[in-house]
């Protein structure tokens, strides 16, 4: 079927909103990014795009769905700092699970048809077995999980309800940057492992803290599946066309590579990639870090016509560590 009208991104001036919006513009649709711009910058949004800065609760939402006739929303706003959420788990409600409800109530006010969400692979806490598949049992141990969840109920609820299809796309580590180098991981005082580990590499950083060496891993540290955002940008992409083409559907599927790799073992690659030994501080488990996340990732490739291009993690690193190095050259 034709898309006709707009893509709304929330949070698109974010990390993963602003390479959504990039995938997006390449594809050769129509963009409008809402930011509040707490956690975002502006000139991280493609000149393509148009930037109206608002927060996703805001009941003016709807005039900008309306003047700009957008036909489907792709949802990024939220706070992602899992530590922070069980110090501050009422942010993370207001933040990510009510002001989802007032963004979902403007698009159905508004008869926006499709709802695209960024969801978390937090959603399934400590799995009972990896890798994780979406019928896996979602037991949250961590309040940014659990908001995220909410929102993914919510979404059921009301395309049950209302003629609206979304896809909820469930991350696991997201990492990396643009390869053309337009945009990447900016986040003053970011906690994504090889952000903070090629901040250290350039000296923005004197060490990097290694949380927990007693998780029953390979070798005592956690395991993660680290995806390349460009390869989750483009998932998007390709899920948006999938809820234009079937509206009668609605889909939850995993993002990630099926394979894992420990804290140590990522920081080898980056020793390898920038030729620079990194300081290694080893601290305690943090608070909701489960031991394992890998994404069983069979859904995403039967859905749709996604592959993954990115999945070599001396890649991501090259990739991140090069955006690194613009941010230095720029000043930022």
């Amino acid at each position: 079927m034709t898309f006709d009208g707009k893509v709304m991104v929330t949070g698109g001036a974010g990390y993963i909103g602003s390479h959504a919006v990039l995938a997006l513009l390449d594809a050769g649709y129509e963009v409008v990014v809402i930011d509040n711009l707490v956690t975002g910058f502006a000139w991280a949004v493609d000149a393509r795009a148009s930037l109206v800065e608002m927060a996703v609760e805001d009941a003016r939402v709807r005039d900008v769905i309306r003047d700009h006739r957008v036909r489907a929303i792709m949802h990024f706003a939220g706070s992602v700092v899992v530590p922070e959420s069980v110090s501050d788990p009422l942010k993370y409600y207001r933040n990510n699970t009510a002001a989802s409800r007032s963004l979902i109530e403007s698009a159905v006010a508004e008869g926006v048809p499709h709802f695209i969400f960024s969801s978390t692979a937090a959603t399934y806490g400590t799995p009972e077995k990896v890798p994780v598949a979406e019928g896996d049992p979602t037991v949250p141990i961590n309040p940014y999980g659990m908001s995220k969840l909410m929102t993914e109920a919510m979404l059921r609820d009301v395309a049950a309800a209302h003629p609206v299809n979304y896809c909820a796309l469930r991350y696991f580590n997201v990492a990396g940057a643009d390869p053309q180098q337009r945009s990447g991981q900016s986040t003053v005082g970011a906690t994504h492992l090889i952000k903070i580990a090629v901040e250290a590499a350039t000296g923005k950083r004197g060490h990097v803290g290694v949380f927990g060496t007693d998780f029953r891993t390979r070798d005592g540290t956690g395991v993660r599946d680290y995806i390349h955002v460009s390869d989750l940008a483009d998932a998007h992409v390709a899920a948006l066309r999938l809820l234009v083409d079937r509206p009668g559907e609605s889909h939850t599927l995993n993002c990630g590579y099926g394979r894992g790799f420990s804290v140590l073992e990522v920081l080898d690659a980056v020793d390898r990639v920038t030729n620079v030994s990194i300081e290694r501080r080893f601290e305690e488990r943090r608070a909701g870090d489960p031991a394992e996340l890998v994404a069983d990732n069979r859904a995403i490739l039967a859905a749709l016509p996604w592959r993954p291009r990115r999945d070599d993690l001396d890649g991501i690193v090259r990739d991140a560590l090069a955006w690194e190095r613009k941010l230095a050259e720029l000043g930022k």
